[in-house]
C-alpha cells in the first residue's frame, strides 16, 4: 500500500541572488526578478523477488578392502551422476566435486559429494528423479537450499528504484493538475532510503494452523523470497500556470 504523498512546492531565488532575494548586480536585476519555480514529491515502491537459484548436494560413499577397490566402486556412480548432468544441460563451471578417502576398520573409505548449482528448477527435479531411480540407496540426494544470486539482486534493487521514481513523477502530475500548473522536466533525483528484507514466515504460520495434530507431513522446501524497497525524492521544474480552470 502506498503511503500518503508529500508535497512540497518551493520557490527558489536565482542562482545569482544575493541575502534579499535580489540580484548582488543591480543592472541584472530586472532580467533575473522572476523565480524559479519547483515541485518536491517523495515516491516509494516495492519489489518482491523469489529465489533464482537452488544449490543441490549429492553424496556417494563406499568402503573395500583396498584403495583401487573403493575407488573404482565411487568413481563409476560418480561418472553417471555427472553423465546425468550433463545430458540435463548442466555446465562445469556449476559443478564442483570434493572427495575424502579415509581409513576404516576394515579397509579404506571414500567419501564423494557433488555440488551443482541450478538456475531451472525443474531441471534440478528431474535430475533428483533420475538418479534416484537409476542409484536407488547408493546416492544421497540432499534438500535443495535456494538463494538469491548477485545478479538478481541487482535487477531487484534497480526496479525498485526506478518504481519509486515513476510513482513520484505520478504524483506530481496529479498534484499540478489540482493546482492548475504544468510540470516541467525533473531537476534533481535522491534516493532518500532502500530497504531489503528476507520472507521466511510462510512455514511457521503453516505450523502454528497445524495445531500439532496428526502426524506432520514432510515439507517441500522453502523457497525464500527478498522484498527491496525504495523511497526517492524528485524535483521537477514548474513550467507555468496552465490554461485549464479549477
Amino acid at each position: 500500500m502506498e503511503s500518503p504523498s508529500r508535497v512540497y512546492a518551493a520557490l527558489v531565488p536565482h542562482a545569482g541572488a544575493g541575502p534579499s532575494g535580489k540580484d548582488d548586480d543591480p543592472g541584472l536585476e530586472a532580467a533575473h526578478s522572476h523565480r524559479v519555480r519547483e515541485l518536491r514529491v517523495t515516491g516509494t515502491a516495492e519489489v518482491r523477488c523469489p529465489a533464482d537459484k537452488a544449490s543441490l548436494r549429492v553424496r556417494v560413499s563406499s568402503s573395500k578392502e583396498s584403495v583401487s577397490e573403493v575407488t573404482s566402486s565411487v568413481s563409476r556412480r560418480l561418472e553417471y551422476i555427472l553423465q546425468a548432468l550433463r545430458q540435463h544441460g548442466v555446465g562445469e563451471e556449476d559443478v564442483s566435486v570434493r572427495r575424502f578417502l579415509h581409513r576404516d576398520e576394515d579397509g579404506y573409505g571414500l567419501d564423494v559429494e557433488v555440488v551443482v548449482t541450478f538456475g531451472d528448477f525443474d531441471e534440478m527435479e528431474r535430475v533428483c528423479g533420475v538418479l534416484l531411480e537409476k542409484l536407488d540407496k547408493s546416492v544421497c540426494v540432499g534438500t535443495p537450499r535456494f538463494f538469491h544470486s548477485p545478479e538478481c539482486l541487482s535487477e531487484m534493487r534497480q526496479r525498485s528504484c526506478a518504481s519509486a521514481v515513476e510513482n513520484a513523477q505520478r504524483k506530481a502530475h496529479n498534484a499540478c493538475q489540482v493546482l492548475g500548473q504544468s510540470l516541467g522536466c525533473p531537476l534533481l533525483v535522491t534516493e532518500q532510503a532502500t530497504k531489503e528484507r528476507k520472507n521466511g514466515g510462510e512455514e511457521e504460520e503453516e505450523e502454528e494452523e497445524d495445531g500439532g495434530q496428526g502426524p506432520t507431513p514432510a515439507r517441500l522446501p522453502h523457497l525464500p523470497t527478498i522484498t527491496a524497497s525504495s523511497q526517492v525524492s524528485v524535483t521537477f521544474g514548474l513550467r507555468g500556470p496552465s490554461r485549464k480552470k479549477l
